[in-house]
């Protein structure tokens, strides 16, 4: 009887767990189909055939539904309702984690659905779950779990809510387990039982029993944690052949199991290409193939920085089938992050953290900090220079042994203007010391003797990136004598001197008359020269037989030469500015006077060159109020600090008040000129605040930052004749337009300048008010804002076609055939003749020769880029210089000039993706080069950036619309040739990169080609 009951017993527990298995599995399919019919997604059913819950379902529904929904318009909705059924989830295993999951369907009941919602927990909500049987137990647990909420709100995210829902199918999972399990121990209980005459087996059949559902449930919690990566991982293919007997053999990916070993030792240095390797397991220890999709994530990222890089995953052939290979290029030093993840769980030991170390000293990359071009030192003192010693891509070398490798800074020091033999250990001493803490070297430097010396500071033997300057040494008295010129405010310093020559020093040929060699002249701004506005235009070239005696003042805005008539009447002959752009070079004595010589050029008139008694005193002291007048320091950003503290300074003391301007969006321009008509310096000094008409807005920033953008593209866009380009291949340099029409009034220039200052106040004031000018100017232009004057060179950047197809012509030829004469002709648009313009009086009669081919190219350079437009420069300059004075202006050259008011022009690698044009290729070109490509381009620097442009279109800056508006647009062309150096056509902006076997290949070829680039082009 009791045997009988027995064996009935364990087959109705037998049933039972067939018949709960089944309906289990059928009650959550009917779930999933459920679900998929309400949001009208039943035709995809047989996409999620191996999933069995619905939990698993909202992991699973946009990567699989992503294959074949094309319908794009659909795809908003299905998203949204992923995400709502990932957030239910959530709310469910945040209840059950705090033990409240009986009060889920009374919250859904009250509006609360999410977490998000739950965190808005109030006091109506208290009263509402009153009503329903709120005990206070409960209150403790939500209202502290609801603190945790809101106090995270602001880090929780879908990957928390992900994470909730893993939790749940855990639990779940381990649920049913469990109950399985006590069915089986039960079962085994009752089948020990049946051999009764055998106690000892009995007893042994229970404790086996016990153990093996200690085991089980042991087994099935730890493989519930990994049943969702899984079956987010498994192949595809197999997914409906699993079974429980997989998981019993270890038949499935384990991320535990997965081995991750590196190609490299530490410490490594930055810039190399680097590579790990990922290699696939089973649970049991068997090779996983990864050629199948298993969900690979790898995250490098610099921890302090929070800088990802970007990284290549590879898997290799036979016999490593098992094995992903990762390669990455890291650029800035630091501690990095390196995540390796499947399906969303780490593998072993993942996250790892690996140190780069800076690179070797680079003197190219390494300079002087706070360093000017010329030095006034006193002899016999020490001097410290602080040198910043920086590896190719910029990063200290703090923690690089080239820091200690101290007897590699050199310097070398030579006496300008004359012929000593002394040894240089007779002129100077120098000793190097270490900072660590602020990865600097000392380089103190001593020089024992009085004088204009060179000198030149080398890491290894090659110049630092400003390691070549002049020092002035003084005596002690000297070095006095300058600081009280320099100190004392309102004292006229002036200096004996002889005038020798003027106009043809030297290589310059810049002897012909001032109307065409001047830039436009502007009304004085100090009051030593407004003493001077009735002398004669100053600057005029000559060739002077014998030395004229004249006298030298100093001031801290300028240097004027003069010389008395009768010895009563001053006659200015020349005005300097004291500004970076006048330069000095200094000579041996003069042969009459035996005095030292010294010459003058600012870029603007002819070089001077004088002779003085006491000159290292009269150019110390020129040099000590050019220090002060740019802030201290030579270098760009201190400039940058200096002329925006310098602008803040001037308007200070007008008031910063808003002021509203009322413009009209289709007609920008001329409502803008409209509405600031009557607008003093005053007004422009103001907070603006735009509103545009018919259009509801309050300006808190956003419509004055949309105006600035608008207007600068108005301004500078070449459709509104205001501004041309010379040609479409100098990618949108613009220029003020000589042709303008005639309802283009030059108060429009005087705008264009206001809005220019307007830009660079803004800047100055930092933080939201920020603005950059978004247009980008010849460097002509720019040279002419600064007051430089033309040369030939400028035609290089900014008539790039003129350029080559004369000017290059003219240097590299004979031009004694040519018939050419320093005039210009110019023809109307039929192609008639309209006026012969003569370059120089006579022009017309004089012919180019191989001798004076440099004079002819400078004049035509000065008629074609400034002459042309005197008017219009001299009104946007007029419109400048209201609010930004043009001897802050004059500190900067043109390169920096343009860095200041357009930035630096950062190339988004996401706008070179989206927009570049792949031409031509095999699969394995576009689906494993180009992958390997973008990686690369992600990897590299701006600097890098614009050497790859420059390497392809010939500019290293793109047009203000980015590579949208890059015409020809950029083409990567698959080359027919397998591991050369890409080549480059610049005229059709076109990249021909050849096939490679390797990322790391491609890395070292690409790099090789824009750093030699002389190797790389091609033409067609």
């Amino acid at each position: 009887m009791d045997r009988r009951f027995l064996l009935t017993f364990a087959f109705c527990s037998f049933s039972w767990i067939l018949f709960w298995e089944v309906r289990w599995k059928k009650g959550k399919e009917g779930q999933i189909e459920e679900w998929l019919q309400e949001h009208g997604l039943a035709e995809y059913r047989h996409l999620f055939e191996d999933v069995h819950t619905l939990e698993e379902l909202s992991l699973h529904i946009l990567a699989r539904l992503e294959e074949v929904e094309k319908e794009r318009q659909r795809w908003p909705d299905i998203a949204e309702a992923q995400i709502q059924l990932l957030r239910d989830f959530a709310f469910q295993e945040w209840l059950c984690c705090q033990s409240l999951e009986h009060y889920y369907h009374t919250l859904k009941t009250l509006g609360c659905t999410n977490l998000d919602d739950l965190a808005k927990f109030d006091s109506r909500l208290q009263l509402s779950l009153a009503a329903w049987g709120y005990y206070y137990e409960d209150y403790i647990k939500l209202s502290s779990g609801v603190k945790v909420l809101q106090a995270s709100k602001g880090h929780r995210d879908q990957d928390y809510e992900i994470q909730l829902v893993h939790s749940l199918a855990e639990r779940r999972l381990t649920e049913k387990w469990s109950i399985a399990g006590a069915l089986i121990f039960g079962c085994t209980i009752a089948l020990c039982f049946l051999i009764r005459d055998l106690m000892f087996y009995v007893i042994g059949g229970i404790t086996v029993s016990i153990i093996a559902f200690v085991f089980t449930i042991k087994f099935l919690c730890e493989l519930a944690a990994r049943v969702v990566s899984f079956l987010q991982n498994e192949d595809r293919g197999r997914r409906g052949d699993r079974s429980i007997y997989d998981y019993v053999r270890g038949n499935y990916l384990d991320p535990r199991s997965c081995k991750v070993s590196w190609d490299w030792k530490d410490p490594q240095e930055v810039g190399q290409t680097m590579t790990f390797r990922v290699q696939l397991f089973y649970k049991n220890g068997q090779p996983f193939p990864a050629h199948r999709p298993v969900g690979l994530r790898v995250s490098i990222t610099h921890i302090e920085l929070a800088l990802d890089i970007p990284v290549t995953q590879e898997v290799l052939q036979e016999p490593e089938a098992n094995v992903v290979k990762v390669a990455f290029t890291v650029r800035k030093a630091g501690r990095y992050e390196v995540a390796v993840k499947l399906g969303g769980l780490n593998v072993a030991y993942s996250p790892y953290y690996k140190i780069f170390q800076p690179g070797v000293v680079v003197p190219s990359k390494t300079k002087i900090a706070c360093h000017f071009s010329t030095l006034v030192l006193t002899h016999g003192q020490q001097h410290t220079l602080q040198i910043e010693p920086r590896d190719e891509y910029g990063n200290p070398t703090s923690n690089s042994t080239s820091l200690a490798d101290e007897d590699s800074y050199g310097a070398s020091v030579q006496p300008l203007g004359t012929q000593d033999e002394d040894s240089p250990e007779d002129f100077f001493s120098k000793s190097v010391s270490s900072n660590r803490l602020q990865c600097q070297v000392q380089l103190h430097l001593t020089v024992k003797r009085k004088g204009c010396f060179h000198a030149r500071i080398t890491y290894q033997n090659q110049l630092l990136s400003n390691g070549e300057f002049d020092i002035i040494v003084l005596s002690e008295n000297e070095k006095n004598c300058v600081e009280k010129y320099v100190s004392t405010p309102g004292t006229s310093v002036y200096f004996e001197a002889y005038l020798y020559s003027t106009g043809n020093y030297s290589t310059s040929t810049w002897q012909l008359p001032v109307s065409s060699l001047l830039a436009p002249q502007r009304r004085p701004s100090t009051a030593d020269e407004e003493d001077d506005r009735d002398s004669p235009v100053e600057g005029q070239p000559e060739k002077v037989k014998k030395p004229k005696k004249v006298y030298c003042y100093i001031s801290p805005k300028q240097l004027s030469v003069k010389e008395f008539y009768l010895k009563i009447f001053p006659w200015r002959l020349f005005t300097f500015r004291v500004c970076p752009g006048t330069k000095f070079t200094y000579h041996g004595p003069d042969p009459i006077h035996k005095y030292l010589t010294l010459v003058v050029d600012d870029g603007i008139q002819p070089p001077v060159e004088l002779s003085c008694k006491d000159r290292n005193i009269m150019a110390a002291t020129f040099i000590r109020f050019l220090h002060k007048n740019i802030g201290g320091s030579e270098t760009f950003q201190d400039k940058v600090n200096f002329f925006q503290r310098e602008l803040r300074h001037i308007h200070s003391k007008r008031p910063r008040t808003k002021t509203c301007l009322k413009v009209v969006r289709h007609v920008l321009l001329d409502s803008s000129l409209k509405a600031t008509r009557s607008f003093s310096v005053s007004d422009w000094s103001k907070n603006f605040e735009v509103v545009f008409q018919d259009e509801e807005a309050l300006d808190w920033g956003g419509p004055r930052r949309e105006w600035f953008e608008l207007i600068c593209k108005t301004l500078f866009d070449t459709s509104n004749q205001l501004f041309t380009r010379f040609s479409d291949s100098n990618q949108g340099l613009v220029h003020p337009n000589p042709e303008r029409p005639a309802y283009l009034r030059l108060k429009v220039y005087e705008f264009a300048g206001r809005v220019v200052g307007k830009c660079l106040y803004e800047s100055a004031l930092g933080g939201a008010y920020k603005q950059l000018v978004r247009a980008r100017f010849t460097r002509s232009f720019l040279a002419q804002i600064i007051g430089l004057r033309m040369n030939y060179k400028y035609f290089e950047t900014d008539d790039e076609e003129f350029y080559k197809t004369k000017v290059s012509f003219i240097l590299n030829n004979d031009v004694s055939e040519m018939d050419l004469v320093f005039a210009e002709e110019k023809y109307n648009k039929s192609g008639q003749l309209e006026k012969v313009v003569e370059l120089i009086s006579g022009g017309a009669q004089i012919a180019v020769t191989n001798e004076n081919k440099m004079h002819y190219l400078n004049l035509l350079a000065q008629h074609r880029l400034a002459n042309q437009v005197r008017d219009e420069v001299e009104h946007f300059l007029k419109g400048l210089n209201e609010l930004v004075p043009e001897n802050l202006l004059a500190i900067f050259d043109e390169n920096e000039l343009e860095l200041l008011m357009c930035g630096t022009g950062d190339i988004s690698v996401q706008d070179f993706k989206a927009h570049a044009v792949i031409v031509g290729g095999s699969w394995h070109f576009r689906e494993k080069v180009m992958k390997w490509f973008w990686a690369v381009v992600s990897s590299f620097t701006q600097e890098e950036l614009a050497r790859l442009l420059q390497f392809t279109t010939g500019s290293s800056q793109l047009p203000p619309g980015g590579f949208n508006t890059l015409c020809p647009s950029f083409q990567i062309i698959a080359a027919p040739t397998h591991s050369t150096l890409p080549t480059a056509h610049t005229c059709f902006n076109q990249l021909c990169l050849p096939t490679y076997d390797s990322y790391e290949e491609l890395h070292k070829m690409v790099k090789l080609a824009i750093s030699e680039g002389s190797e790389g082009f091609g033409m067609l």
